[in-house]
């Protein structure tokens, strides 16, 4: 659902940059009451991981594919404000390196793959978990839901953005309804791999999950005949716990490496939902040229490399590694300034 440089108009497209650029703000300042020394670690993973998988378009129709949008999965994972961070560093890498998304659009992708995306999910997210068992087999049926709902969510805000200030004169009611159909379907391969994706983690580390927090029963000691609430853990991560999250962090790149380095050459090459809709309805009309255009990364191959396996796999790499590095500086700077506000305090 990238938006490409023609779109939406300028005034539009500086508005959305104002908003997401306030949104950016808050989530920075909600980011960190959200990372610890647990989370810190995985959420550059985590925006690793949906850049490789955003490499893996799926079939969903004929001559359309889909591809995971992130938000419900970093939101429920380390949190909806770390979430919205996450996704924006994807979309900030994919813009530059790899001409994906306009860069005078990157305010309207922010504001829809990051923001809404994000909000939704875990608004519904939140709203399940309150009503359902508390077990962790609760936590991935609302992870699935809230991913199901947020994709067609994100098409909905394109189409409210589009009758604002799209640069072209189409049928509104006929967008929306096209683009609502075909990412309820999309909506479907999100739901699913959100939901294996938080289920693989919530059954070896339940505690890395930041929408599972507060969903284990307290422990309880017998004291002369009375069930009371077993001492709190000392604050700070045991050396044992460290080694786990960095077996986890180093599977978990690891498995990101070769989603983009290997099993992307066999993703769908179909057009995705939003390009196919443009397509059909006419709103490509007046599409621009992508400033990076000509970058050596330019539409996921490497520049010179005339073997396409080769070329798409090493700029999956690239791009894993790229975002791993970016997404880990960022939130681990934002834990860094955490860390030292209370002693600036004191």
């Amino acid at each position: 659902m990238h938006v490409p440089d023609g779109f939406i108009d300028a005034p539009t497209s500086a508005a959305t940059g104002v908003l997401a650029a306030g949104a950016l703000a808050v989530s920075l300042k909600g980011a960190r009451r959200e990372l610890d020394e647990r989370t810190a670690p995985l959420a550059g993973l985590v925006a690793a991981f949906i850049f490789a998988v955003q490499m893996l378009n799926f079939p969903v129709a004929a001559g359309t594919s889909g591809h995971l949008l992130g938000g419900a999965l970093a939101a429920i994972l380390v949190g909806p404000c770390t979430g919205v961070l996450c996704v924006s560093v994807v979309l900030l890498m994919q813009g530059i390196l790899f001409a994906d998304g306009g860069l005078t659009a990157l305010g309207v992708n922010i504001t829809d793959m990051a923001v809404v995306t994000t909000v939704v999910s875990y608004a519904v997210f939140r709203g399940l978990v309150k009503v359902l068992p508390r077990r962790r087999r609760s936590v991935t049926v609302a992870s699935f839901v809230a991913a199901l709902v947020s994709v067609p969510a994100a098409a909905v805000a394109f189409t409210l953005i589009y009758a604002v200030g799209g640069t072209t004169d189409v049928a509104i009611p006929k967008v929306a309804t096209a683009m609502i159909g075909v990412h309820v379907l999309i909506g479907i391969g999100e739901a699913t791999i959100t939901a294996l994706t938080v289920g693989a983690v919530i059954a070896v580390r339940p505690d890395l999950v930041y929408g599972a927090r507060g969903l284990e029963r307290k422990l309880k000691l017998r004291v002369n005949g009375q069930l009371v609430d077993a001492p709190a853990a000392e604050p700070g991560v045991p050396a044992a716990a460290l080694s786990h999250h960095r077996k986890l962090w180093a599977t978990g790149l690891v498995v990101s490496l070769l989603l983009a380095g290997f099993v992307s050459f066999y993703a769908s090459a179909s057009p995705d939902g939003l390009e196919k809709v443009a397509k059909d309805q006419g709103i490509d009309r007046r599409t621009e040229p992508h400033a990076a255009a000509d970058s050596p990364l330019a539409d996921y191959g490497v520049k010179d490399i005339a073997d396409a396996r080769l070329s798409g796999g090493l700029a999956g790499v690239i791009g894993v590694g790229v975002t791993v590095v970016a997404g880990s500086a960022v939130f681990w700077t934002v834990r860094r300034r955490r860390t030292a506000e209370p002693s600036q305090a004191s």
